[in-house]
């Protein structure tokens, strides 16, 4: 048997960081998925052309070497660009190229949801992602769910019931596929808040 762990990270390098380590302990980079927004420009000014590409053909979400070895350049709606590797990215696009999209059943929200996440949490994990934050989610057998867990949790992720609680006192609801994805401003803005926050704790 084996649980899928979630965690969103407000920057990519933390993902990252978290991802190897995951590795590190020995889980299968195939059981392991990164979603991160590309505000931090992971894969260049290109990104925005290559996501065209590869939201049709699907590319380099596989990873050979180490998961982050087969990050690619996706688009999924709402999200715009992001920089993916792993079964997580191939199931959002999977389900925006099968017309899944619109509602709780397709893209990035669906994706989490058929995994186990909750509703409300994978709204508040996909609009994190599209205010420029990272998601790991790795799929671990039961005698390494502690383990997985702790490394999960050493890279400071997001609580989600707190986050969301924060989108909404902005004025937000649920994840929106329509609406744009935060330009780089914006996101230096919103990690500028959450690191306020932390500092005052």
């Amino acid at each position: 048997m084996s649980k899928t762990l979630t965690k969103m990270y407000d920057t990519h390098a933390a993902a990252s960081a978290a991802v190897t380590d995951l590795e590190r302990l020995g889980i299968p980079h195939k059981d392991i998925s990164i979603v991160s927004s590309n505000a931090d420009n992971v894969h260049g000014t290109r990104a925005g052309e290559d996501a065209g590409k590869g939201a049709g053909a699907g590319a380099a979400i596989g990873g050979v070497g180490g998961l982050l070895a087969g990050l690619g350049v996706l688009a999924i709606p709402g999200l715009g660009p992001v920089v993916a590797a792993g079964w997580l990215a191939s199931a959002a696009v999977g389900a925006v190229v099968g017309g899944a999209v619109g509602g709780a059943a397709g893209g990035l929200v669906g994706a989490l949801q058929k995994e186990g996440v909750s509703e409300d949490d994978a709204h508040v994990y996909s609009e994190g992602v599209r205010r420029g934050g990272s998601l790991v989610s790795a799929k671990v057998d039961n005698d390494q769910i502690a383990r997985a867990e702790a490394v999960l949790d050493r890279h400071n992720p997001v609580d989600p019931t707190v986050r969301g609680a924060d989108y909404r006192t902005r004025g937000w609801s649920r994840f929106d596929e329509n609406e744009p994805a935060f330009d780089a401003d914006q996101v230096a803005l919103e990690r500028a808040r959450y690191e306020r926050a932390d500092a005052r704790i």
